[in-house]
């Protein structure tokens, strides 16, 4: 009963998931701008990327990407944090909220090592 899912087991790839983190930072930027130009009916999207480009830069900041447990240590300690600031957005629940989202998938990938490999801008 060899299951195929289960024996693929790839090896963490600090610095693909650090090229991972980086293009969703960019690409984070570009969609708080194209949500900005549209307007007030945009504010969910803009307040969606602005906690994409938190959380990506949270990431960034200490170099944890090194090792899969000092990752996931660092995800749990974002994760539990009460209050996550930033200027400019628009709803501060729906951006704590977006963040603490942006946060637990990025969490999910971390634990599955799976995802850091799609690095287009769309995913």
């Amino acid at each position: 009963m060899n299951d195929p899912a289960n024996t693929k087991s790839a090896a963490w790839d600090g610095t693909l998931v650090k090229t991972w983190l980086e293009r969703r930072l960019a690409a984070a930027k570009l969609d708080q701008a194209m949500a900005d130009r549209r307007g007030y009916e945009a504010q969910d999207d803009y307040d969606k990327a602005a906690a994409e480009e938190w959380a990506c830069r949270a990431l960034q900041a200490p170099d944890c990407t090194a090792d899969q447990a000092g990752f996931a240590k660092r995800l749990k300690d974002l994760i539990a944090q009460d209050d996550y600031t930033a200027t400019g957005i628009y709803d501060d629940i729906r951006f704590q909220r977006h963040v603490r989202s942006q946060l637990r998938k990025i969490a999910k990938m971390a634990k599955t090592n799976e995802g850091f490999e799609k690095t287009l801008r769309y995913q």
